[in-house]
């Protein structure tokens, strides 16, 4: 995936979070949030994790998002009107969100840095590499068909 492409698709996650969190109707946040699956998925398609890509499309906004606004419209949910009151609430949460921001980036400066030279061995993370070297997973395939077999 070019960079160019993952700055773009990164850019439209993060504009399509903000539509989450600052739409006053329930059903454009869900579109906003389907919107952003959708492109986190195309993101993980584009980083050659196909499968997941996928899968989050599918499952996720295809049936889940899908779900809930169906959910919103039988309720029959409508913007919220009242834009006054629990200003102390509203204080404090901003209170509470700055502190995780600073916290965020005190973690991110005091990180070791990474050492990226070293090579990733051949098949580091894939299922043949956790299963096709072990020796319980004969035996445990031999039990099965044993069960199968009676």
């Amino acid at each position: 995936m070019p960079l160019w492409l993952f700055i773009f698709l990164g850019v439209l996650a993060i504009i399509a979070a903000f539509g989450v969190i600052l739409q006053r109707s329930p059903v454009h946040c869900l579109l906003a949030l389907a919107f952003a699956l959708v492109d986190i998925g195309a993101l993980f398609i584009g980083l050659g994790a196909v499968t997941v890509g996928f899968l989050q499309i599918i499952i996720y906004v295809g049936a889940i998002m899908i779900l809930f606004l169906f959910v919103i419209w039988l309720l029959n949910l409508q913007a919220e009107t009242d834009l006054g009151g629990h200003l102390a609430l509203k204080f404090f949460g901003a209170i509470a969100a700055a502190a995780l921001v600073a916290e965020l980036f005190v973690m991110f400066l005091s990180a070791p840095a990474t050492d990226s030279s070293r090579a990733v061995p051949t098949g580091y993370g894939s299922i043949e590499s956790l299963f096709c070297h072990s020796s319980v997973l004969p035996e445990c395939v031999q039990q099965f068909v044993e069960r199968v077999e009676r």
